[in-house]
């Protein structure tokens, strides 16, 4: 309760912000569409929240909600942030050269907003099927659900169409993300006109001629960078300090505003094509290349950058310190491996390729009305293979071969040179295991290894990866190591990585149980299982990975997720009835959720009670004799005499439950219990 009550006040605050929606000179209709959805999905959480919850259970049975309903009061803190920013008056121009083309609003906060509205409604219907002490009522509700998570509801349009209003994406609301960017743009584009005809002074139409050329998609730099006397010659230009170990980069102040500087020297006109493509591209979790200057005669190039705190490879160090503590908890780690998915999905969407990902080259900074350590993060690097590696230092590069993918490495060996041809789409995925390696361990891959250089090269090429602790929960380790398969064609691409780590974070919101030493909640499905079946059998669009697929999927994508779960798991939606928010999966011990043994019973059973203390197997078996001695016959390895389905059993004899279902999961040879890096045996 009290996390709702939160976001009741967060709610407030934006209400009296946008009283002055009229004063937003900077993406005003952002900031509008994102107010208004907000507001919506508050209202809506609050309905079902009134249809399904008792009041007087708050302490009891709404435990399932607050990991999803903190997670959505962050999602409202950090949108009242974004407006604040267009909002401010300030330093006009410094804020129109830093938002022109700034898409969080869409990309960040309403995607923020869509995955946490699909785990808050998960939650409701979990807490809801709960609640209350009517039986025949909690049965209905278990009814209702279990038509929801059919498989003929795996279809795009069908599941817009029934629950477009539940989960946000109505399509009044699906034609304002599309035009809303445009709008604001064309907005601005025709106050940056009007200034170039009442500039006060020089200076200022220059910015106009600036961020016209950027704005324009006719004019789109005409091939030309502007000259840098108009950035260093300016009386507001002044260098701070500079970033890194380097001197390529520098925190700067100009036009009253902080940015980062990227400074080199080349030949600038054959860099102008890759400089304009950077210049185009803009995405949450990308550094944001926003103008760049010039001088022709001096070779010397001067691009500006959203300033970021520091780089991840320092904070990691930093925070974990001597004694090599894990540097993030297990929802801010998946958060963070999302966002540096994201990143490099929007690239690969756009074909363009790292080839040098790397902790030192993920930039964070702390993130708006956090204090649980959430971090903001941004994919920088790429682009400029000219001038990419001048001038810069780092400690990758002592040992940057353990990023590197076995088959780049292979053919650096061969060539005996550092350039490769080999950076793909599954090198980059490659070198992303490494990185959440030491996201989750706070370890630099092989730092432990007593093998250096060139022998630890060879053995990465044989095969040899990092070690997890034990302590590592598997349902993460599982995807990190499909990532660095030594067959590039079984690591899985970015699109289905930020479908996996969505879900993934999704688990852990529901379980709150999931740190315990004693009996953490583990998922009953590989969720890389889940993700290679849709694959195969939806539609090329699912996995497809290009401009065309946006943030309005995500509903749907988790969707399809908890049907296939909840077919894997075999357990039927009309029985999940875990307080611990368990998603029907029997490992967390739910008095009322079925064995995985027996995943189809007939009615009869079905309304039998419990099994009283000292009632025996035979004696229960007798009772369902009728409807459950032809399933007995036909389930191969049942013994004679056994029930299929397991007698209820009390929290206590959940550890003997979970061993049972360990054993079940280890029939499939993708889901392992076991600890250590990954053969390729283990993988294929």
């Amino acid at each position: 309760m009290e996390q709702f009550r939160q976001l009741g006040e967060a709610l407030g605050s934006l209400k009296a912000l946008m009283l002055f929606r009229d004063s937003i000179h900077v993406n005003q209709r952002q900031c509008s569409l994102l107010f208004d959805v907000l507001c919506f999905a508050y209202d809506s959480v609050a309905e079902e929240m009134k249809q399904n919850l008792r009041f007087e259970e708050k302490h009891t049975r709404w435990k399932v909600l607050d990991l999803p309903l903190r997670d959505l009061n962050r999602v409202f803190k950090e949108a009242e942030w974004y407006i604040r920013q267009c909002l401010e008056t300030k330093d006009w121009w410094a804020k129109a050269i830093m938002l022109y083309q700034n898409t969080d609003c869409i990309e960040f906060h309403i995607h923020n907003l869509l995955y946490c509205i699909s785990v808050v409604v998960e939650a409701l219907e979990t807490a809801g099927e709960i609640s209350g002490c009517d039986h025949h009522e909690m049965a209905k509700k278990r009814i209702i659900n279990s038509t929801k998570y059919r498989n003929e509801n795996k279809d795009l349009k069908i599941f817009r169409w029934k629950y477009g209003k539940q989960y946000l994406i109505t399509q009044d609301f699906c034609n304002r993300v599309d035009a809303v960017w445009k709008e604001d743009r064309w907005v601005l584009l025709s106050k940056i006109r009007e200034k170039k005809f009442t500039a006060s002074s020089k200076y200022e139409q220059r910015l106009t001629d600036l961020l016209l050329k950027n704005l324009d998609g006719l004019e789109s730099l005409n091939g030309k960078l502007l000259p840098s006397s108009m950035l260093v010659g300016s009386r507001d230009y002044q260098v701070r300090r500079r970033l890194g170990g380097g001197s390529q980069y520098k925190e700067i102040l100009w036009l009253g505003e902080s940015f980062a500087m990227k400074h080199f020297f080349g030949e600038i006109e054959s860099l102008i094509p890759e400089i304009s493509t950077l210049l185009s591209r803009s995405h949450p979790n990308i550094t944001r290349f926003l103008c760049g200057f010039t001088d022709e005669e001096k070779k010397e190039c001067f691009l500006i950058m959203e300033l970021m705190s520091r780089d991840l490879s320092s904070y990691v160090k930093e925070i974990c310190g001597p004694r090599k503590r894990i540097p993030f908890t297990l929802p801010v780690a998946l958060d963070l491996m999302l966002q540096i998915a994201r990143g490099m999905e929007y690239l690969h969407s756009n074909k363009i390729y790292h080839g040098n990902l790397n902790p030192c080259n993920i930039l964070i900074k702390p993130r708006a009305y956090s204090t649980d350590g959430y971090v903001h993060a941004q994919v920088s690097g790429f682009g400029l293979p000219v001038v990419k590696f001048k001038n810069s230092s780092n400690q990758n590069e002592a040992l940057p071969f353990i990023w590197h993918s076995p088959e780049v490495l292979e053919e650096q060996d061969q060539s005996g040179t550092t350039e490769s041809s080999k950076y793909t789409e599954k090198s980059d995925v490659y070198s992303f295991g490494m990185v959440c390696f030491e996201v989750l361990t706070g370890k630099v891959p092989f730092e432990d290894s007593h093998l250096q250089g060139d022998k630890m090269s060879r053995n990465i090429r044989a095969g040899e990866r990092p070690l997890f602790p034990h302590s590592m929960p598997k349902y993460v380790t599982n995807l990190t190591k499909r990532c660095w398969h030594t067959d590039p064609n079984q690591r899985p691409s970015f699109s289905s990585i930020c479908r996996i780590l969505r879900y993934t974070k999704r688990f852990v919101a529901l379980h709150p149980d999931y740190n315990s030493q004693t009996d953490p909640a583990t998922p009953i499905v590989d969720y890389c299982d889940i993700e290679s079946g849709l694959l195969r059998k939806l539609p090329p669009s699912w996995g497809r990975c290009d401009a065309s697929s946006t943030i309005l999927d995500i509903p749907f994508q988790m969707f399809v997720y908890r049907i296939v779960e909840k077919q894997k798991s075999g357990t039927s939606s009309t029985k999940d009835t875990s307080e611990s928010g368990s998603d029907g999966a029997s490992a967390c011990g739910d008095e009322s959720a079925s064995s995985v043994d027996d995943p189809f019973q007939t009615v009869t059973e079905k309304r039998l009670p419990a099994p009283r203390e000292g009632m025996s197997t035979g004696r229960r078996l007798s009772l369902t004799k009728n409807s459950s001695d032809n399933k007995l016959n036909k389930l191969p390895g049942t013994p004679k005499g056994r029930s299929s389905r397991p007698p209820q059993i009390s929290p206590r004899g959940r550890s003997m439950r979970m061993n049972s279902e360990s054993q079940l999961m280890a029939l499939s040879p993708k889901v392992r219990r076991s600890c250590g890096h990954a053969s390729d045996s283990e993988l294929s």
